[in-house]
């Protein structure tokens, strides 16, 4: 782009590190190279352990009997095609790699393309950059390029569709010149036209003859491959309007642009065209003009990401595995406040590397609209919306930091394992919070869904729980299920209970604490994912067959009678594993809530009816025949390993006291002390008589004593730690007294 771009780029500006912090940042890089080239493994197995005629299936359109290397005809007859001309006339070469070696040679060459591009892209991010930044940003990049969908797709099908953005990205390397650039841009807008929009960007950063060769560049490459294919070439550019009918119907889900989403919404017709139109113009003019803006302050890759995703908006069509400038945007700093800063480019590996369903609930069409277009969103957001903060900005190096707790101490040398990690103790950004529980809740009920299922072993495992249980003389199930069920308004009230307060009352204990007690809140929700990972663990060991799908008469009183040779039934059971039962995941969370109730309710009452919520949530269980009395210990079992494994890590075994609550507390007790010292001075006095009592010398102290005790109050409070907060106290007469409040000159002398 601009030279200024070009200064500093992956210039490390730290200082050589200590012994020990090399070791550390040596074994991350292993570890991480090690993760990349995994991942990379993994991939390519996948690819190849298909069939031949199943590996690389949009080959066909370049090998197969009517492919790009055999055609005699146009190469659009069949839509399959969705290439340039040029794109075409140049990669037949690496196409007869692929039919020659059945895909093998297709398959590392794109894994060569994608190990290229991250350590490009490392290179490419903003000076300055730490050593450790810049040793662990070439595997990171590897391995979210790797599990991203654009290269998965490419993967799959073996599409060509790297290249473009591998040459964008090799024409912002700081020694290539500005002819490379433009030639390496104008190829890239051949193979994929829509990148034609960086020409503009070298435009408006002030580079015109690099813009113009790279126009003169592409329009060559199309008029090489005119004349090499007129026919073709006429199909393409004018039959199809640059390649807008090819392929996939554009308001398929795989449709990525703005054309697709109105075309999904009903629009159709002149208004469709005009409405599109409309956005594609202000997409155009307003992103390029912030992509020109971040290239002149040195943050090209950003600029590039930038100008990649209004080119994947405005185009006609842009197929999934043209997406990966959305995942290249990541690179972008947003949020002032350190606990902002992880929001976007979350956000982003969130959207490039799940599917919609794990990004969205089902069964909400608003939001499954949104999970629907989630990558065009991203894009929209990226070229237009999201404010990402420039390199001279004051908290580009500096975020305004979080409020931490200092080190846990604790009786035992080896508690807590991680001894520099800093709990932090402010409110945790909003946003990032949903994005990790839903995702956390789709992998939960992914995992949950796909473990051992085998009946035989199930109801074996159930056989062995009733043996225990009878010779534990605990064995009541049976008994009290009959009773509920004879019982109609306790079986109505059960099945409401069972159905209702599993997700209610988490959820609603987590939403309190998060706006009323953040810290406790951070410290509360870590064990609540532990034992869910935990549960995960005995749902695969441990298959187990509920009373309800026991042949035992037990009677199911939430769904009623059932096909014990197809458990999957009732509307609230449908995708879950029937035999996930053991450890009982109803009772965990709702013994985590009475945990957590018991330990920050202010009454007494509050406290009862928390450690009451467990108990009565194991008797629904059991006496709706969806649990045994020792999946209710299970469930317990794994809540208190959660919080035992918290407490090994960290250290924080108790709930912290909050910060505003610990100055608010600070303050009154500097208040006090200052009030009391005045009340003990002003009695020494010749003729005071009788010194005043403490409430009568709080309330006749002065406004100094007061204001310099809430001045030493907070800062007391911050200094300590939070589990113990000791204020510093006030001193009288302050700074910012109020002149009428200070004591007479005889009351001072003396």
């Amino acid at each position: 782009m601009t030279d200024v771009e070009r200064s500093g780029l992956g210039r490390s500006t730290s200082t050589r590190p200590e012994p020990a912090a090399r070791s550390r940042i040596g074994m991350a890089l292993a570890a991480l190279w090690a993760v990349a080239g995994l991942l990379a493994a993994r991939q390519a197995a996948a690819v190849l352990r298909l069939p031949p005629d199943q590996r690389l299936t949009d080959l066909e359109t370049w090998i197969g009997e009517r492919g790009v290397l055999h055609v005699r005809g146009s190469l659009y007859d069949t839509d399959a095609f969705t290439g340039t001309p040029f794109a075409g006339l140049v990669l037949k070469p690496l196409t007869r790699a692929a039919e020659q070696s059945l895909g093998v040679a297709w398959t590392f060459g794109t894994l060569a393309l994608v190990a290229v591009l991250g350590l490009v892209a490392a290179r490419l991010l903003p000076s300055p950059v730490s050593r450790r930044t810049a040793l662990l940003a070439a595997p990171v990049a590897i391995s979210l390029i790797v599990l991203s969908l654009p290269v998965r797709n490419a993967f799959t099908l073996g599409q060509t569709s790297i290249i473009p953005v591998l040459l964008v990205l090799l024409s912002l390397l700081p020694k290539t010149s500005a002819r490379q650039s433009a030639l390496l841009i104008g190829v890239a807008a051949a193979l994929q036209p829509a990148l034609l929009l960086f020409a503009g960007l070298l435009w408006l950063t002030g580079r015109r003859r690099v813009a113009a060769l790279t126009g003169a560049t592409f329009a060559a490459c199309s008029a090489l491959a005119w004349a090499a294919m007129p026919h073709d070439s006429w199909t393409y550019w004018v039959h199809h309007i640059g390649g807008a009918g090819l392929g996939e119907s554009p308001d398929s889900l795989s449709n990525q642009s703005l054309h697709g989403l109105l075309l999904r919404a009903g629009l159709r017709g002149p208004l469709e065209l005009t409405l599109l139109a409309v956005l594609a113009a202000a997409v155009i003019w307003w992103g390029l003009r912030r992509a020109a803006h971040y290239a002149r302050d040195g943050q090209s890759m950003l600029a590039a990401a930038i100008t990649g995703c209004v080119a994947l908006a405005v185009s006609p069509t842009s197929w999934q595995h043209q997406l990966l400038w959305i995942l290249l945007a990541a690179v972008g700093r947003v949020g002032r406040r350190q606990a902002d800063r992880l929001v976007w480019p979350v956000l982003v590996v969130l959207v490039m590397t799940l599917n919609r369903h794990a990004l969205m609930p089902g069964g909400l069409e608003g939001l499954g609209f949104v999970g629907d277009n989630a990558q065009l969103f991203a894009a929209l957001a990226a070229a237009c919306l999201v404010p990402f903060l420039t390199r001279g900005a004051p908290e580009w190096d500096r975020p305004q930091p979080s409020r931490t707790a200092e080190p846990a101490r604790t009786p035992y040398s080896w508690v807590p394992m991680l001894k520099s990690w800093r709990r932090p103790l402010s409110r945790p950004n909003l946003v990032l919070e949903l994005m990790l529980i839903r995702v956390g809740y789709w992998g939960y009920s992914f995992i949950r869904a796909h473990a051992p299922d085998e009946r035989s072993l199930a109801e074996g495992h159930g056989r062995q729980i009733l043996s225990i249980e009878s010779w534990l003389h605990i064995d009541v199930e049976y008994w009290f299920n009959h009773f509920v069920a004879d019982t109609p308004w306790l079986e109505a009230s059960m099945n409401y209970y069972y159905s209702t307060f599993h997700f209610l009352v988490p959820l609603s204990l987590l939403a309190w604490l998060y706006v009323c007690r953040p810290a406790t809140y951070r410290w509360a929700r870590t064990p609540l994912a532990f034992a869910t990972l935990l549960a995960l663990f005995g749902f695969w060991l441990y298959p187990l067959a509920p009373p309800r799908l026991m042949d035992m008469c037990y009677i199911d009183t939430a769904h009623g009678p059932q096909d014990l040779n197809d458990p999957d039934f009732g509307t609230l059971t449908k995708l879950s594993n029937q035999y996930a039962a053991m450890p009982s995941l109803h009772v965990g969370w709702s013994l985590w809530c009475g945990v957590v109730i018991a330990l920050v309710a202010p009454k007494v009452w509050m406290k009862v009816l928390g450690l009451l919520y467990p108990v009565l949530t194991t008797a629904v269980i059991v006496g709706t025949a969806n649990h045994y009395l020792l999946d209710a210990v299970g469930g317990a079992a794994v809540v208190a390993a959660g919080f035992a494994l918290q407490y090994v890590l960290t250290g924080a075994g108790r709930a912290p006291t909050e910060p505003a609550r610990a100055m608010e507390a600070g303050a009154a007790e500097a208040r006090g002390r200052a009030a009391a010292l005045w009340a003990s001075a002003r009695a020494k006095l010749p003729g005071a008589g009788t010194a005043p009592a403490t409430g009568g010398a709080a309330a006749t102290a002065p406004t100094a004593v007061r204001d310099g005790a809430d001045a030493a109050g907070p800062t007391g409070a911050r200094s300590a730690e939070p589990d113990s907060v000791e204020p510093g106290a006030g001193k009288p007469g302050g700074s910012d007294a109020d002149p009428d409040d200070q004591p007479a000159p005889a009351d001072a002398a003396r």
